[in-house]
């Protein structure tokens, strides 16, 4: 008996891996990547391909979302902006926040999910990155499913899955280490495509998280350092 279909948003980064491996376990997947103009948008996309790869993915769709180049108001899209240090402390919305960046990729994958069939889209969101980004709350998916019912064909039944919402980044590694997620061929910075910086939030909470949980981070960094 085929399995349900599942559209899993696959940025590249190590969220989004483990999110992979948790869709797989019970859906057929269907791999969705955004480039919209982040800095390190090649090397996003050379791990997406990596991880469809492993995962003998072939239904995949890359869409073209530069228009954020357009809106502006981020780190990750304006060369203008500087990326910040990290500050694993800090509860202000930092510079890498990209506006409403989730409505929009999940408002993608819902047309793409109602296309091909799709009963869930999985998205790698976690709660502990909500005081810096807004569009990660469990509430906002709450409200977005809401939205799908409202705005899609009669008959038409998709969720949004949120499987690492709850889990902390160092639970993230445990668990992408217990379902042999390629975490290898992921990519996390924010600024560096050859070797990860090391300095930046993203870097910070990834390599914090790999120590915690009791392992070696293993893709480059130009800096490493500990953060726990």
């Amino acid at each position: 008996m085929s399995r349900p279909k599942a559209v899993v948003l696959v940025s590249g980064g190590l969220d989004s891996c483990v999110t992979a491996a948790i869709a797989a376990e019970t859906f057929q997947p269907a791999f969705l990547h955004m480039n919209y103009g982040q800095r390190t948008e090649q090397r996003e996309l050379q791990a997406f391909h990596d991880i469809a790869a492993h995962y003998g993915v072939k239904e995949k769709l890359i869409v073209d979302a530069r228009f954020f180049n357009q809106i502006g108001g981020s780190s990750l899209t304006d060369a203008q902006m500087e990326i910040s240090k990290a500050d694993l402390n800090a509860t202000e919305i930092p510079s890498s926040y990209v506006p409403f960046r989730n409505a929009n990729i999940l408002s993608i994958a819902t047309s793409w999910a109602e296309v091909i069939g799709a009963e869930a889209i999985f998205i790698g969101a976690v709660e502990e990155d909500s005081s810096g980004y807004p569009d990660c709350r469990i509430d906002f998916f709450k409200a977005f499913n809401r939205a799908i019912d409202l705005g899609t064909k009669p008959g038409t039944n998709i969720k949004i899955h949120t499987p690492v919402i709850d889990l902390k980044k160092w639970e993230i590694v445990r668990r992408g280490m217990e379902l042999n997620a390629p975490l290898d061929k992921t990519w996390s910075c924010y600024q560096n495509e050859d070797e990860a910086c090391g300095v930046c939030d993203s870097c910070a909470l990834r390599l914090r998280g790999f120590e915690q949980a009791g392992f070696e981070d293993p893709i480059p960094y130009k800096i490493r350092k500990s953060y726990v």
